[in-house]
């Protein structure tokens, strides 16, 4: 446990990216099987200890620290297990005789994992009683799986080829097949055995993704093909040896949220695609065949069972976008426009109520493409995809071969209402803020209502500003969040805009982000709700 907390520390005050892979590097050498595969876990994502759940850790402080003293530091500080570590009492050990170095993680997580639901925090805080506050740090984030570190799941496994000489392509393709702690891949990463096979489930390919398109920038239509940029999921849609798996951009396994496309989809292929739910989007058939905003689709994300209701309610398809593999043979390494072709003969096998073919857009250069961009308002179109027509398919993003050129995000200007700290390492900082707009004119009698919560968008300057703001002009606090004086205005811009009954609102803005400070505007002139609400696609309002 002493090495994983080093290297946790280490990465928590790291920026640096090149840093934070050989401090991971460094790790993987000096660490033995299945430590390292466990940690590896940890810092990807895949590490789910289902006995131990962030309630439980309250009720188990809750018996051993000062219920306000523990509340007043958890604002102050902002990460649960931080909290934790510091003020965790020492129970009468001598400080030499805490965190003796025998706590490994794979017997923390065997003990903690075999263990019932109701007997693991106890057995959480025996260890705890053992270890000092770096050691205990490290504990709780491996319990809890919230590591934020700063360290992506791509960059982990970028460390662990990097430190072995391999493919990153090939150690995320394999990643999905194995199981924690990964032994049979560190062990033919070090020459001890033959490449692990990836089980009998169909495989993950990672995707190939898009830069942004920067401002100004024209290119030849005869080099790049155009495409409309849908506003769902990417998913991989992979059949192998009899069976159906849908992933995730992240490579998790959705198959058991959408029975129905796995069911529909038997061509032993690798598919790359979007999920959508059918609806009656503006211009839908204009743009390629109708698909409701995301909205719709959200209903059916990360259900495990889905209901005959939820099927006929929000049937759900794919827009294919690439081929990657067709039957036996990998299609990656060629050029776009030969994957096309061969895409366009598969889809017209596929059954067109689940699957259609992303249709590619006409235009005579690229200032028409623009033009065509600009009046795209259709609830399920973020924008225009740009494809290089030689490029092959390789996974991550890569310089010149692809760019995504998003629509011009909607705007409002909203009323800071509550903040709450931050995670990592803007947990001492007021960054999280939730904003409103008005009823009804201030001067008639109108109210905020919440309409959105962001925490991007600003500069470190700018959060420095904001930060001071929320402490100085604090009317109330409800535990680590505090409410404000309404006066700050923020101009919040957001991708869309939807009808939600779960906010009293009823709106839901998707991915709002801070695009302007508007010390200058008074809040009484921020905007209405009803401004907000003809924002909202037709087939919603």
């Amino acid at each position: 446990m002493r090495r994983f907390a080093k290297l946790l520390d280490g990465l928590v005050y790291t920026r640096s990216r090149n840093a934070k892979l050989k401090l991971i590097e460094d790790y993987l050498r000096a660490t033995p099987d299945p430590d390292r595969g466990w940690a590896m876990a940890a810092l990807t994502g895949t590490l789910d200890l289902k006995t131990v759940k962030p309630a439980a850790i309250h009720d188990m402080v809750a018996r051993r620290i000062d219920p306000v003293l523990f509340a007043m530091s958890r604002d102050f500080v902002g990460d649960l297990a931080e909290t934790v570590a510091l003020l965790w009492p020492k129970a009468g050990h001598e400080p030499e005789a805490l965190d003796d170095g025998t706590l490994t993680i794979s017997a923390a997580i065997e003990r903690l994992s075999g263990l019932p639901r109701g007997e693991a925090p106890e057995a959480l805080a025996a260890m705890l009683d053992h270890l000092d506050a770096s050691g205990r740090y490290a504990l709780l984030k491996l319990a809890t799986g919230a590591l934020r570190v700063g360290v992506s799941a791509r960059l982990a496994k970028t460390a662990l080829a990097q430190t072995f000489g391999l493919d990153v392509d090939e150690v995320e393709e394999l990643w999905h097949g194995l199981a924690p702690p990964y032994a049979p891949l560190f062990a033919w990463a070090e020459g001890r055995g033959e490449r692990p096979a990836a089980g009998a489930l169909p495989v993950f390919r990672p995707f190939m993704l898009a830069h942004p398109l920067e401002d100004g920038t024209a290119l030849s239509l005869e080099d790049y093909a155009a495409e409309w940029k849908w506003d769902g999921i990417r998913v991989q849609i992979v059949r192998a040896g009899g069976e159906t798996r849908l992933y995730s951009r992240a490579g998790d396994d959705i198959t058991g949220s959408f029975p129905e496309i796995a069911e529909a989809f038997v061509l032993e292929a690798v598919l790359d695609g979007e999920l959508l739910v059918r609806g009656q989007a503006q211009g839908g058939a204009a743009h390629g065949g109708a698909a409701a905003s995301f909205n719709a689709l959200q209903q059916r994300l990360g259900r495990k069972q889905v209901s005959a209701r939820m099927l006929a309610d929000y049937p759900a398809f794919v827009r294919v976008y690439d081929v990657l593999v067709d039957g036996a043979e990998d299609l990656r390494p060629q050029p776009w426009r030969l994957r096309r072709a061969r895409l366009e003969r598969l889809a017209a096998a596929l059954p067109a109520d689940r699957f259609d073919l992303s249709m590619l857009i006409e235009a005579p250069d690229f200032a028409a493409l623009g033009e065509i961009r600009l009046g795209a308002r259709d609830a399920a179109i973020e924008g225009l995809m740009l494809k290089r027509r030689d490029s092959p398919y390789l996974g991550g993003r890569r310089v010149g071969a692809w760019y995504k050129w998003k629509r011009d995000p909607l705007v409002a200007d909203c009323v800071m209402m509550y903040a709450q700290r931050g995670h990592g390492k803007r947990s001492s900082f007021y960054s999280d803020y939730t904003f409103g707009c008005w009823t009804a004119p201030p001067e008639q009698g109108g109210e905020l209502l919440p309409v959105g919560k962001a925490y991007s968008g600003f500069t470190d300057e700018e959060l420095a500003g904001l930060d001071r703001f929320v402490r100085t002009h604090t009317v109330q606090r409800f535990g680590p969040v505090r409410e404000v004086e309404k006066t700050l205005v923020l101009e919040v811009a957001f991708d869309s805009i939807h009808a939600s009954k779960r906010h009293k609102s009823g709106l839901a803005m998707r991915f709002p982000r801070v695009s302007r400070i508007r010390r200058d505007k008074p809040a009484a002139e921020a905007d209405l709700i009803a401004t907000l609400k003809a924002m909202v696609p037709a087939d919603e309002a």
